[in-house]
């Protein structure tokens, strides 16, 4: 079994890069959400189809980066969630914001449970993974807050949306803060006489 300490430098580097990567996406597009895309709803449309294709695109990446698909079973199954979201929300947004946002709450919930999945797996490997599990399992509460909403007759927009998506980004910074820091600390231990 893998420690910590075992761990190649690239890939603590590469999964730090990823988590740091996974925070400005996800910064970018609240910041979006809560401003123009409101307005334009255009914009939010492509918003709504690019964030789980963009999930999709990066839990690929790092499944790659970590062995593979095959390997990383959790991954590959929120590959495959998120794939189907992004089309799913495509050929649902004519019928409305509502629709939508079942989707997306559907789809918060089950790549919040794979999240959870791959944070667990990871501790034993990476360390610092305690953020990305409680974002899994907060994921998951957003997803059945996303599905009550739908559910009720109240006007509701990307903005919905935008709250459970700065969440993931406030997750991944504190991963990669956490990573970097547990780096720092051994590199000062392995320095020490």
């Amino acid at each position: 079994m893998k420690t910590i300490t075992d761990v190649k430098s690239p890939d603590r580097d590469w999964l730090k890069t990823y988590y740091y990567l996974r925070f400005v996406v996800s910064a970018i597009w609240v910041a979006l959400a809560f401003t123009v895309a409101k307005a334009m709803p255009p914009l939010a449309a492509g918003m709504l189809v690019a964030y789980p294709a963009w999930d999709a695109l990066a839990n690929y990446l790092d499944a790659n980066r970590s062995g593979g698909l095959t390997k990383n079973k959790s991954q590959m199954l929120n590959v495959v969630v998120s794939v189907v979201t992004a089309v799913a929300v495509a050929t649902t947004l004519p019928h409305g914001i509502h629709a939508v946002l079942q989707i997306f709450g559907v789809w918060a919930i089950l790549s919040g449970l794979f999240q959870l999945v791959t944070g667990v797996r990871r501790w034993k490997s990476y360390g610092a993974q305690w953020a990305m599990i409680l974002s899994g399992a907060q994921s998951g509460l957003a997803g059945a807050h996303m599905l009550s909403k739908a559910a009720g007759a109240a006007p509701v927009s990307i903005a919905d949306i935008a709250p459970y998506a700065a969440f993931g980004a406030f997750y991944f910074l504190v991963s990669a803060v956490s990573l970097t820091i547990s780096d720092v600390r051994q590199r000062a231990k392995a320095v020490e006489p």
